[in-house]
């Protein structure tokens, strides 16, 4: 798992706090997007309960969430390495992605930052945009409306995970 903090590290930070009368955590960075979504095992469970917010860091998964599959073809990004490597065990999944983002007539980018903050206990996630343009898609997901139709959508294609133990114990 690529999170700081396990779901038994908030609330032991919380409960010692709380003993010593002083505020616990407010907030923890945690990699979350609609591809790596392990924190719903036990973080987001945890900081929910715990009243901490999750700052979700890579978005974008690297730009696998983007828009990857079509940039490619149009030549405006040419995937090498780790990201050709990450698309290419994925290109079902982001092909499926990219095409419910057109019919729904949005940018892949938008969408994905518009779900991480329809999340309960997500208050931002943390963007790095290059350019004016992609600082105005990230402002953009802001008013992007995800009904539940599309929701679940988005959960057929990237499944979600339960908390623990019930994700994998029942």
């Amino acid at each position: 798992m690529d999170e700081a903090f396990a779901g038994w590290n908030i609330a032991r930070a919380n409960e010692t706090a709380k003993a010593r009368g002083c505020l616990g955590l407010v907030s923890e960075q945690s990699l979350y997007n609609l591809l790596p979504r392990a924190i719903e095992l036990e973080v987001l469970p945890a900081a929910r309960s715990y009243g901490v917010g999750i700052i979700p860091w890579s978005p974008l998964s690297g730009g696998l969430l983007g828009g990857v599959l079509k940039k490619e073809r149009e030549g405006r990004r040419r995937l090498a390495g780790i990201a050709k490597a990450a698309t290419e065990s994925r290109t079902d999944a982001i092909a499926a992605y990219e095409d419910l983002c057109d019919k729904l007539g949005e940018e892949p980018a938008d969408v994905a930052l518009a779900w991480l903050l329809r999340q309960q206990g997500v208050p931002a996630p943390i963007i790095g945009p290059r350019t004016l343009g992609q600082l105005d898609g990230a402002q953009r997901a802001l008013s992007v409306e995800l009904d539940a139709g599309t929701l679940a959508q988005l959960d057929e294609i990237f499944p979600g995970r339960k908390p623990a133990p019930e994700d994998y114990a029942w």
